[in-house]
């Protein structure tokens, strides 16, 4: 006997599902990816905070209390001694945080300096070599300075600390007894440590800027911290939670750009399932059109039936929801670990976040239910005659001029917002900008821009395969078969294509917003440390031309140049003027034109920076007339900067321009490179740069040399951004794959009694294989085509939105990579499809029935 439950519309719905589990796998398979991309999403925001707050962060957790004073004063021995005494406080460490140059005059080097314990709970850092010093002018270097300044156990440094009144300096050679690795590895600068009370005699600091105190429990802090405040008088003690709370919140705003990228992937990502799984419901419902016609002739009306089909997606959806957040939560587990293989420093993220996890699985349900809205309600309008006929396919999208009038208005809105963008950039040192409202500006419009793209795509289909499927109209009758099966059926081809589209849409205009900010990043490390070492006069006079052979003449050194600089007059106003060649700094790594070409300049050539470009007006081809001494000389623009200049310089002209402008003979800077790699061969080139200053011609000290080491840092919140999209890419890349898979499967289903009539025409199985294959390869060229029509143009206002001074850099190479990727991959997903087409019987065409 049937139950009750059985004979309703929504029972028979569910035990469809449960009796044809493989036919919602498509379904389910596109929802489980959407709600990995979203839990992904969150992990990946996870470990990103937890990369930086571990980096940046300097409060160990075993820290209850925090004491400063009040009136930025120093806390003395005397107060430590009083802390620690207090009943509750099982022990507390002063903090001082300061620094001192190194070497002498002949390299103005800078060591930050810090007090540790070294050991216990309440140490910042561990001993990674030799060991933690212990005892007066000791000191142990983190793995930062130890590379930058050629650094080991049992080597020495030379601080140069103020005399006792102030007045001159002192060099103070200290020991360093091992190499130390810092929890808070953010700083980005050299660091020495020792012990408070070694570092303070050392330096002669009265007392300690803040006191890290540990309670016995959690529970003792508050009254620790009362008697702290009555034995320090004006002490200020705050808990370590909230110092570290503090700490968190400033090290995650200084990521807020990758986390915001990261909720851009989001929204698109999520956007695209639902195209896959709108797609493959209507699909589903069309194979199941004599079901749906049986129980509308058995009574059941449109709407029960479009109830019963909402709640039968809204099942699927919740249960792929929950496989989503698990597989997303595994990988999550497993991505520090991996990225640690490749370089990548990432940390792992906290446990597991319920209330987000929660949400994905019921807006996965929610996404569903909106996926299957449009398609149930199609299928539930079924008439009952269909219960005599055969299955039909969905048959093609219907071009009405309401869709065609939606796409215009999107088209046009994107436009709009696009230009408004536009006009909004901001110009070159401008700070009081928001990038966080540009971009989310340019979101909106790109969104606009792919609504218009879904609706208008059956319309691009034909004119733009007619222009890419000339070739494969010449390779015999299946690539002409190809292009007519994707030609015939526009919106199937479309609703398909759309979706790679926008994978190859992200994947393109990340890789090209990458690009452009990696050649911006390096160009501001090029100004940062143009050269490893620059030489010049102390009282800003010039140099000593033999100089520049002397330094030449040092096989340590390598790209020693002279050049000069002057001051002159442009529109009324002062700016820098130099002779230096571009193509000499760092061979021109990381130096680009924003218009131009960088190269050597001709007579009256001058390249000019992005500020003094903007505020004259001009680009290359343009003129300028710049003014020294009351002499006017006009020069042609040859190129001009996306930034500021190497030197702090403004222009740059050849040498005879330069004299004609004024200038001396004599140099006014000279630039010089470590001949060899690494710290080694630094150290031994800031030995061949001081033994050149203090020679028995040269030990007057007027000379000033800067070593750049410690200015070129590593490039980590580049390439932890660079790391997080990628992982993000790669899961936007999976949605359009899937909904590639999953349309094909179901669509060569449907068109069975059209392959069987082209084998009984004759066409054998390996032609209709390779028919199939290419159909699906033609998805993958029409999906690229599109994408990169839409994402270049928007990448390049993203880029200028986010960092107006970068230059737009297109990775050609890489982006052919990708379209000639995903092309296979596409052709790779109709395999099987392809597959179960090429055998199927020539009596499929006269058979009744699916």
């Amino acid at each position: 006997m049937r139950s009750p439950w059985r004979a309703t519309v929504l029972g028979s719905q569910m035990a469809e599902l449960l009796r044809r589990p493989g036919r919602f796998a498509a379904t389910g398979l596109s929802l489980l990816i959407a709600a990995f991309v979203v839990f992904g999403a969150v992990m990946a925001q996870q470990i990103v905070s937890a990369t930086v707050v571990d980096r940046f962060r300097g409060t160990p957790d075993a820290v209850s209390l925090v004491v400063t004073r009040n009136d930025a004063a120093d806390i003395g021995e005397a107060g430590l001694d009083a802390i620690r005494e207090t009943p509750g406080v099982t022990e507390a460490v002063g903090r001082f945080d300061g620094g001192a140059p190194v070497g002498g005059s002949a390299a103005d080097r800078y060591l930050a300096l810090a007090a540790d314990p070294g050991t216990g709970p309440l140490a910042r850092v561990r001993p990674v070599e030799g060991a933690y010093p212990s005892g007066p002018r000791r000191i142990a270097v983190d793995t930062r300075a130890a590379e930058a300044y050629g650094l080991v156990p049992g080597s020495s440094l030379t601080l140069l600390l103020p005399t006792p009144d102030g007045e001159s300096t002192r060099r103070v050679p200290v020991e360093i007894s091992g190499v130390v690795r810092s929890a808070a590895t953010g700083t980005g600068e050299p660091t020495g440590y020792a012990s408070g009370p070694d570092l303070l005699r050392l330096l002669g600091t009265p007392g300690y800027s803040r006191v890290d105190v540990r309670t016995e429990t959690p529970g003792a802090a508050t009254q620790a911290a009362e008697r702290i405040r009555r034995a320090v008088p004006g002490a200020v003690v705050r808990s370590g939670d909230e110092v570290r709370g503090e700490e968190s919140r400033a090290a995650v705003a200084d990521a807020s750009d990758t986390l915001e990228l990261a909720g851009v992937f989001l929204a698109v990502a999520v956007g695209a399932a639902v195209l896959v799984a709108t797609s493959t419901f209507r699909i589903v419902f069309a194979r199941r059109v004599r079901q749906l016609a049986l129980l509308r002739a058995v009574g059941a009306t449109s709407r029960r039936l479009a109830a019963a089909l909402v709640a039968e997606g809204a099942v699927v959806g919740l249960l792929a929801g929950a496989a989503g957040v698990l597989a997303a939560w595994g990988c999550a587990r497993l991505v520090p670990a991996v990225a640690g293989r490749f370089g990548h420093d990432l940390s792992a993220p906290a446990a597991l976040p319920l209330p987000q996890a929660a949400l994905t699985v019921l807006g996965t349900g929610l996404l569903a239910v909106l996926a299957v809205l449009a398609p149930s309600v199609a299928a539930s309008r079924v008439s009952p005659l269909q219960a005599l006929r055969t299955a039909t396919s969905e048959g093609s999208t219907v071009n009405g001029a309401g869709r065609t009038v939606l796409g215009v208005l999107c088209a046009a809105g994107a436009v709009l917002l696009a230009r408004q963008q536009y006009a909004s950039l901001p110009e070159p040192g401008d700070t009081a900008y928001d990038r966080f409202a540009a971009l989310t500006l340019v979101v909106v419009s790109g969104g606009l821009a792919f609504l218009a793209l879904i609706a208008l795509g059956p319309l691009l289909v034909r004119p733009v395969l007619s222009a890419l499927a000339v070739p494969l109209r010449r390779t015999g009758a299946a690539g002409r078969l190809a292009v007519a099966g994707v030609g015939g059926a526009p919106g199937r081809a479309a609703s398909v294509s759309v979706v790679v589209a926008l994978g190859v849409c992200l994947v393109g205009s990340t890789l090209t917003c990458l690009a452009s900010l990696d050649a911006y990043e390096r160009y501001r490390r090029t100004l940062e440390a143009p050269a490893d070492f620059h030489l010049y006069a102390g009282e800003g006079g010039t140099l000593d031309r033999t100089l520049v052979a002397d330094l030449a003449a040092r096989p340590e050194l390598a790209d020693v140049t002279a050049f000069r600089t002057a001051e002159v007059a442009d529109d009324g106003r002062s700016a820098t003027v130099t002779d230096l060649d571009l193509t000499t700094v760092r061979s021109g790594t990381g130096l680009t034109a924003r218009t131009g070409v960088l190269g050597r300049l001709g007579p009256a050539e001058v390249v000019v920076d992005a500020e003094h470009a903007h505020r004259l007006g001009v680009a290359a081809g343009d003129r300028v007339t710049l003014t020294s001494a009351g002499r006017p000389v006009r020069l042609t623009v040859a190129a001009t900067l996306p930034g500021a200049g190497p030197h702090g310089a403004n222009f740059f002209v050849t040498p005879a321009d330069l004299t004609r402008l004024g200038a001396g003979p004599a140099p006014t800077l000279i630039t010089a490179d470590a001949a060899g790699d690494g710290a080694e061969g630094r150290a031994r080139a800031h030995r061949a740069v001081t033994e050149t200053l203090t020679g028995p011609e040269r030990g007057d000290g007027r000379v000033v040399a800067e070593d750049a080491a410690t200015r070129a840092g590593p490039d980590d919140d580049l390439r932890t951004m660079a790391t997080t999209v990628v992982l993000l890419l790669c899961l936007t890349v999976l949605v359009a794959v899937a909904g590639v898979a999953t349309t094909a499967s179901l669509t060569v289903v449907e068109r069975r009694r059209e392959f069987g009539l082209l084998r009984a025409l004759g066409l054998g199985g390996a032609a209709v294989h390779r028919m199939v294959t290419l159909e699906c390869a033609l998805h993958g060229v029409l999906g690229g085509v599109l994408g990169f029509a839409l994402g270049l143009p928007y990448a390049w206002l993203a880029v200028r939105a986010a960092e107006v001074s970068a230059p737009f850099t297109v990775p050609a190479g890489q982006l052919a990579t990708v379209l000639a990727a995903l092309v296979l991959v596409t052709a790779a997903a109709g395999t099987i499809p392809a597959l179960r087409a090429s055998r199927t019987p020539p009596t499929v065409a006269v058979a009744r029935g699916d």
